[in-house]
């Protein structure tokens, strides 16, 4: 019998942009794509998950007082927790990268926004300049006017974003991906599925995600290895974002 070539690999990665860890995620994944011998022929897809579908739309707060809500967190506690991502992230070469001085709030309009966006050719600009917008400059991404001015820089007409989120036009390819996220196995993000075959739950360091790349090439080609699952890393999820006392192992 004869052996199916494949060409290239595909990496699908869950988040919501909200969450600390994905941010970090995706620059812990640019890093071992940067050291992948194969990254020209790795293609990215970026999915949406929201974390909390039933916040309010247009609704934000700071996020020491969601953390307060959602974890019982006290104020030395909220900085205290957040101070550590930011610290890792300071660590990794990733700054400015602002989490406890931030503001949250429902991401609907944010993921409804990427995917209009990717309609119009801009999907991985348009997932870079949100990440970088909310965590590089704590700008909000929450509002249609944010949004609309947020894709005016990325040279998209703003009288078709405000009427693309206005009338809600990709409410249901967003809701239709979380949903595949969780069939998948998903219970947080970020989370990552490569040539759906391998499975990456949360934020794994650099070295693991070029192993797991490395492992998934070798399976997808003649010297094929068994699935390796990674699953112990930070992640966010509906109850919030861990931040275990041994995070600067993952470093």
């Amino acid at each position: 019998m004869g052996e199916t070539k494949v060409d290239g690999m595909r990496l699908d990665v869950w988040s919501d942009v909200i969450c600390p860890w994905c941010g970090l995620g995706r620059h812990r994944l640019a890093e071992a794509l940067r050291r992948f011998e194969h990254r020209d022929e790795v293609t990215v897809v970026h999915r949406s998950f929201q974390l909390d579908p039933s916040a309010p739309v247009g609704t934000t707060l700071p996020v020491a007082e969601a953390l307060a809500a959602k974890m019982g967190a006290s104020p030395a506690q909220a900085r205290e927790m957040t101070s550590r991502v930011e610290e890792l992230a300071r660590a990794e070469g990733l700054t400015p990268y602002v989490v406890g001085d931030n503001e949250t709030g429902s991401t609907a309009l944010v993921h409804e926004f990427l995917a209009h966006a990717g309609a119009e050719g801009q999907h991985a600009q348009a997932w870079d300049a949100v990440f970088d917008s909310y965590f590089g400059r704590a700008e909000s991404v929450f509002t249609v006017e944010a949004l609309v001015s947020l894709g005016e820089r990325l040279g998209l007409d703003a009288a078709d974003t405000r009427a693309a989120l206005t009338d809600r036009r990709y409410r249901a390819q967003v809701e239709a991906e979380a949903r595949h996220a969780a069939r998948l196995g998903a219970t947080g993000v970020p989370f990552t599925v490569i040539d759906e075959r391998f499975a990456v739950m949360g934020a794994q360091d650099a070295d693991t995600l070029l192993d797991v790349l490395r492992q998934a090439w070798a399976a997808a080609h003649p010297e094929a290895r068994p699935v390796v699952v990674a699953d112990t890393a930070e992640a966010c999820g509906p109850d919030g974002c861990a931040v275990p006392d041994d995070h600067a192992a993952h470093g």
